[in-house]
């Protein structure tokens, strides 16, 4: 469904530190700084961007927006997220855990970016 995501930071190092060690733990590579200063995460289902704003002002997040990344298992959402809080994130929400709701049970944990952009990492098991 989605070609890309893409994220505003203002300090493009510490996001970068973040998501390699964040997404890392998710099997990602570390991301590739492009001529204009993004950062970019490719994989085969599509990007993940960093950026500094086109339009010249401070970067923000979206309130009530979330990028969910896909987690093979618990154990790699619990890595996830002890990696985001090492690499500067914030632990927000319920602590790593089960949840279910109207899409079945998903193992679900959340975190702020140093740019302040809510991110989580989900694991949906077999029914």
């Amino acid at each position: 469904m989605f070609s890309h995501v893409m994220l505003g930071t203002d300090d493009i190092d510490a996001s970068k530190a973040f998501y390699d060690a964040a997404l890392g733990a998710l099997g990602v590579k570390p991301g590739r700084s492009d001529d204009k200063g993004r950062v970019i995460y490719m994989q085969p289902t599509g990007l993940f961007l960093l950026g500094k704003p086109i339009d010249g002002e401070p970067a923000c997040h979206a309130n009530g927006g979330t990028v969910g990344f896909a987690a093979p298992s618990t154990e790699a959402v619990d890595a996830w997220h002890a990696a985001g809080v090492a690499a500067g994130g914030t632990p927000i929400e319920d602590a790593p855990g089960f949840r279910s709701n109207a899409f079945g049970k998903l193992y679900l944990a959340y975190l702020r970016d140093p740019a302040g952009n809510k991110v989580c990492a989900l694991y949906r098991p077999a029914a």
